[in-house]
């Protein structure tokens, strides 16, 4: 017996993920009763439409988002982002500093309990991070992916961007604005955030989830 978790917010027309940033735009591109006229009586489609910045809901971060020879979306090996080995940390404090768990090889996530603001003011705001000292030891100890359930893994007051720069230069993809880690228990569960194929683009939203073996 497994056990499926959601850990991805839901993406809907008008939302804000990032402050400053725009939502999402959701419409038809061929409504229900417009399609009547192109089918047989009684059958019927629906396409739909989405004008999104890629920076939406739960998203990865590929080392393409802060350089600009590193691999984009259609870059990241699947190894590098489903069915891996995850660990749950609990944050403490807003500034996340490193711990001494094995990471090597898991994907790390950080639980902060931030997403319980999410499409609040607050949510922007005063947001917890990871230091420049934690990414480190990220890196340096072999983490196959970050994530947070908060705004960003950096503190938005820092322009340089440290945890961003430290662990995309190793090639660690981030997922940002996860939600739901709660859930999880410290180890033992395996986490998925995959997403499409798209060349030319760093950063895209993600189905994250994470399957529990309840035997």
């Amino acid at each position: 017996m497994k056990r499926l978790i959601e850990l991805s917010h839901v993406v809907e027309h008008g939302m804000i993920t990032y402050p400053g940033l725009p939502g999402p735009e959701i419409s038809d591109h061929l409504s229900r009763e417009a399609s009547r006229a192109r089918y047989a009586p009684g059958t019927e489609f629906h396409i739909g439409r989405i004008s999104m910045i890629a920076n939406t809901g739960t998203y990865l971060d590929t080392p393409s988002h802060r350089f600009v020879d590193g691999p984009d979306l259609s870059g990241i090996p699947l190894t590098s982002l489903v069915d891996l080995d995850g660990i749950a940390i609990d944050a403490e404090g807003r500034a996340i500093g490193r711990s001494d768990h094995d990471v090597r090889g898991r994907a790390v996530l950080f639980r902060s309990g931030w997403d319980r603001y999410w499409r609040t003011d607050k949510y922007g705001t005063g947001a917890p991070f990871l230091t420049r000292e934690a990414a480190s030891w990220l890196a340096e100890a072999g983490a196959a992916l970050v994530g947070i359930d908060s705004v960003n893994i950096d503190d938005t007051a820092d322009g340089t961007r440290p945890a961003h720069t430290i662990l995309l230069e190793a090639g660690i993809p981030i997922v940002e604005h996860l939600r739901g880690l709660e859930q999880l228990p410290r180890s033992g569960f395996r986490f998925h955030a995959a997403p499409p194929l798209v060349r030319g683009m760093g950063t895209f939203p993600v189905r994250a989830y994470a399957i529990l073996s309840s035997g």
